[in-house]
């Protein structure tokens, strides 16, 4: 069954990990994880620096290879795909978001945010016209020209987002994505993420340190010594 035949209703698992194990030299950053991603949902992994958090999120996300179990996308093997297919499948299936930003200095907002469209071959014309689109969306029409240097903190990561959700992904992976913002700009800069990807239908899968970020989310589960030991839903 081919990725665009399978069930993707609300709610149903589509992105699992099984016994993922990962290892540093004598470090254990994971040690038997289990989770599985839903459809459409928001889910805050927690725990202190150190515990694994954006190490799971790493290898949900292909960027890195567990060294024990698997990871599953619509059912296939990603884990086992050459380094290829995983910057492929990055490309086209999930969105990034980082503490900071990491936008391209010598860019505009909108050809920041057209990139992932670029670089999957799309028409310039046609990806900078759905940048524009996206931005205006999160509330940064008018500021489309402007270099990342000219941008606030808070208008620099809602171009993050925007880049991260322009090519319509299935997953968004966000790497304490408030964690370089003030209280109010981050509370801003998290509504704009999860009504953006509502209106995709993308799942959200965050790490944060951040508690009150937590709390927004629909699920939170939380990771110490590389192992899940709790997990809870909200409302």
């Amino acid at each position: 069954m081919s990725a665009s035949t399978v069930d993707r209703r609300p709610g149903k698992p589509f992105l699992m990990g099984r016994g993922l194990v990962k290892t540093y030299g004598a470090d254990r950053a994971l040690a038997g994880v289990d989770l599985n991603i839903r459809t459409g949902e928001v889910l805050a992994i927690v725990g202190p620096s150190g515990s694994g958090k954006t190490t799971l999120l790493h290898v949900l996300a292909g960027i890195l290879r567990p060294d024990e179990g698997e990871v599953t996308l619509d059912g296939h093997r990603i884990d086992q795909l050459g380094e290829a297919k995983r910057s492929a499948l990055r490309r086209h299936e999930f969105g990034f978001i980082f503490q900071q930003g990491l936008l391209v200095g010598e860019l505009t907002a909108a050809e920041n945010t057209a990139l992932p469209l670029l670089l999957a071959g799309a028409d310039r014309t046609q990806a900078l016209a759905g940048a524009r689109e996206w931005l205006g969306r999160l509330g940064l029409g008018g500021l489309e020209n402007r270099l990342p240097g000219q941008l606030s903190g808070g208008q620099a990561q809602r171009v993050a987002i925007a880049r991260a959700l322009a090519h319509r992904p299935k997953v968004i992976f966000a790497d304490e994505p408030t964690g370089s913002l003030d209280t109010r700009t981050a509370a801003e800069t998290t509504q704009a993420l999860f009504a953006a990807a509502a209106d995709t239908e993308a799942a959200v899968v965050i790490v944060t340190h951040d508690r009150e970020l937590a709390a927004k989310a629909a699920r939170i589960v939380e990771i110490r010594d590389g192992m899940i030991v709790g997990g809870v839903m909200i409302g």
